[in-house]
């Protein structure tokens, strides 16, 4: 099996500088590689990101980035009402972020 890395990170901001978010976040990562069967080869945060080194190829690594982002983003939400943690990049009329929107 392949190492695929994926990173989530924080459109504004540095919301991980907050040790206790940081390590809620972290516990979500590794709560959902046990649920999905996932092994995490490497986990590491900064104040604005989480990086996973998965073994699983590409397409079930950007999966499991984009639900440690969705369940992150709504635990967040039900105590910061209003507040985005990782933040929400700007439709365009062709439906596709910018680059430098797409993080």
């Amino acid at each position: 099996m392949t190492a695929t890395r994926v990173r989530l990170r924080a459109l504004q901001g540095e919301p991980l500088r907050d040790q206790r978010l940081r390590d809620t976040v972290v516990a979500a990562a590794e709560a959902l590689a046990e649920r999905t069967g996932v092994r995490v080869l490497e986990l590491s945060t900064d104040a604005a990101s989480l990086t996973a080194v998965l073994e699983t190829n590409r397409i079930a690594a950007i999966g499991f980035a984009a639900e440690l982002r969705r369940v992150t983003s709504m635990w967040y939400a039900t105590r910061h009402p209003g507040e985005e943690l990782w933040g929400h990049a700007e439709d365009h009329d062709d439906g596709f972020a910018s680059d430098r929107e797409a993080h």
